[in-house]
C-alpha cells in the first residue's frame, strides 16, 4: 500500500491517504474459478509493476514459500499441482524494487502422471543400468568408510537385466555407483525412471540416493541430487548454497515422507523424479512419485557448479549405509531418463 501525505500550510494539518499500488500482472491461464488437469498451463504477462519496467515475474502456490522465479515479463510455463483447490499466485518485480501480484483461483481435477509429463518428442535413453561403463567409488564427502561390487543380473529383475549393488562400509559409509550414458547440454527438463529392489538388508540402508548431472553449454554443471533419506525420513534435495565457482552443496530436507527401510523388501519399487532447470542452472524440483502415488516437491534451488568436466549427462545411485558396520544388497532395473 502507497501513501500520500499532504500538508496545509495554514493550518499544519497533515492529511494521509492511503493508494493502492498499481499493480499489472494479467494471467492468460488458467482463468478465474477454472478447472484444470495438472500439469497446468499458466500463461501470464505484465506491461508494469507500480509504473516500474517488469524485471522479472514468478508464481507461488498456496501458501507456499517457495517461489519459481523468470527473468522477463511473461511466463509461459507448465505447472504441477495435485487435485483439489489452489490459489496461484502470480507475481511480477520492477526494476526498482516494486512488486505487484495476481491472485487466481482454480481446481485441480486430475492428478499428474510421468505419462502427462513427457512429450511426444522427447529423447529417452532406456536400461542405463545395463550399461557397461558403471564404476564404483566411496563418496569422501560422506561418513564412515565403504566399498562396493556390482554385476548385472536375471534375477531378480524387472526388465529381465537388473544391475545389483552389493555395499559394504563401517560408520555409516557411503558408496556411489556412476555412469555416464550421452551428452546434451541443452535440455531442460527430466524425468528419472527406475525400479528399486531392496532385500532384507535394507536395515543397514541409511539412504538411497538417485542423482542426474548435466554438463551445460556453459561448461558448468547441473547437480540434480535426489535421495530417500533414512535418517530423517523425507525426500531430499541438493542446492548449491555457494556460487558456481565456489559451491556449498547442502541437502534440503522436503516435506514429502520416504524412508527406504519401510518399503517392502523383495518387491521391486517404481521411482520417478521430474525437474528442470533454467540456463543458469537453477533447477525446480517438481514431483516425486513412489509406486505410482505422487508427492509434490515444488523447490526451486540454485545448482550450478564450476567442476572443469567435459560435455557428459551422467547418473548417481548411491547406497548409504547405517550403524557401525554391515552390508546391503539393492537392485535397479529399467532405469530411463527422458529429457526435452
Amino acid at each position: 500500500m502507497n501513501t500520500v501525505k499532504l500538508l496545509c500550510i495554514s493550518s499544519t494539518l497533515i492529511v494521509t491517504l492511503a493508494v493502492p499500488a498499481f499493480a499489472s500482472v494479467t494471467v492468460n491461464s488458467p482463468v478465474s474459478n477454472a478447472d484444470v488437469a495438472s500439469p497446468f498451463k499458466l500463461s501470464a504477462d505484465a506491461a508494469s509493476c507500480s509504473s516500474q519496467a517488469v524485471s522479472a515475474m514468478g508464481y507461488s502456490l498456496d501458501n507456499s514459500s517457495d517461489t519459481t522465479a523468470v527473468d522477463g515479463s511473461s511466463i509461459d510455463v507448465s505447472v504441477l499441482s495435485g487435485t483439489g483447490a489452489h490459489t496461484l499466485h502470480v507475481k511480477a518485480w520492477g526494476d526498482k524494487g516494486s512488486s505487484c501480484v495476481t491472485d487466481v483461483a482454480f481446481t485441480v481435477t486430475t492428478a499428474p502422471t510421468s505419462k502427462s509429463l513427457v512429450p511426444t518428442d522427447a529423447t529417452s535413453i532406456k536400461s542405463i543400468q545395463v550399461s557397461g561403463d558403471w564404476h564404483a567409488i566411496h563418496d569422501t564427502g560422506g561418513k564412515g568408510s565403504a566399498s562396493g561390487t556390482m554385476s548385472v543380473v536375471s534375477s531378480p529383475a524387472h526388465s529381465g537385466s537388473a544391475r545389483k549393488f552389493v555395499t559394504e562400509f563401517k560408520d555409516s559409509g557411503d558408496e556411489r555407483y556412476t555412469v555416464s550414458f550421452g551428452d546434451d547440454e541443452s535440455a531442460t527438463n527430466f524425468l528419472y525412471d527406475g525400479w528399486v529392489y531392496l532385500t532384507n538388508s535394507s536395515k543397514a540402508v541409511g539412504n538411497v540416493e538417485m542423482d542426474l548431472n548435466q554438463v551445460m553449454s556453459n561448461g558448468e554443471t547441473v547437480i540434480f541430487g535426489f535421495q530417500c533419506d533414512g535418517w530423517t525420513g523425507t525426500w531430499d534435495y541438493t542446492k548449491n548454497s555457494g556460487t558456481a565457482a565456489h559451491p556449498n552443496d547442502e541437502w534440503i530436507h522436503s516435506k514429502a515422507a520416504c524412508n527406504p527401510r519401510s518399503w517392502t523388501v523383495n518387491t521391486w519399487h517404481h521411482v520417478q523424479v521430474s525437474y528442470s532447470r533454467t540456463d543458469s542452472g537453477v533447477v525446480t524440483y517438481k514431483s516425486v512419485w513412489l509406486d505410482d502415488k505422487e508427492q509434490e516437491i515444488n523447490a526451486t534451488v540454485p545448482s550450478a557448479f564450476k567442476l572443469g568436466w567435459g560435455p557428459t549427462l551422467s547418473t548417481n545411485f548411491q547406497v548409504d549405509g547405517l550403524g557401525a558396520s554391515g552390508s546391503s544388497t539393492v537392485y535397479l532395473d529399467d532405469l530411463v531418463i527422458y529429457r526435452w
